[in-house]
């Protein structure tokens, strides 16, 4: 069964709600919480890319930057988990640019720096 965008978010967000319950937080290093939710998330039976390299195409240029995604879910969701204390706006705007190069349209932003992970779940949309 193909599973679409909003789906997949409410399967990655009780993923994420239990790797925190399952490590606590916040206080652990952001790869952990990334770690601990590529298994999560591959044991709930979704593919997981991480640290996916994308080519960024200039005009007609490829240059040699590419763009590093944290975790993209079923080639779909693109996850980019945090582990601050204070949240900066800047995380939804980064994440908004990762979508329009991706040409995704759905990104969340989950942040395992707040004492509840839910209260750190950030829907990012691209023309969704």
């Amino acid at each position: 069964m193909e599973l679409d965008e909003n789906a997949l978010s409410r399967i990655i967000v009780e993923a994420a709600i239990e790797v925190h319950r399952e490590l606590g937080g916040p206080g652990l290093l952001e790869s952990v919480y990334e770690e601990a939710l590529v298994c999560e998330l591959t044991l709930r039976g979704l593919s997981v890319e991480r640290q996916q390299l994308v080519p960024i195409i200039y005009k007609t240029h490829v240059l040699a930057t590419p763009l590093r995604l944290d975790l993209r879910v079923n080639k779909l969701v693109i996850v980019d988990p945090k582990a601050v204390t204070e949240w900066n706006p800047i995380f939804e705007a980064q994440m908004l640019t990762y979508l329009r190069l991706t040409g995704l349209k759905l990104g969340l932003v989950i942040n395992f720096g707040e004492r509840l992970v839910k209260d750190g779940i950030h829907r990012v949309v691209n023309r969704l």
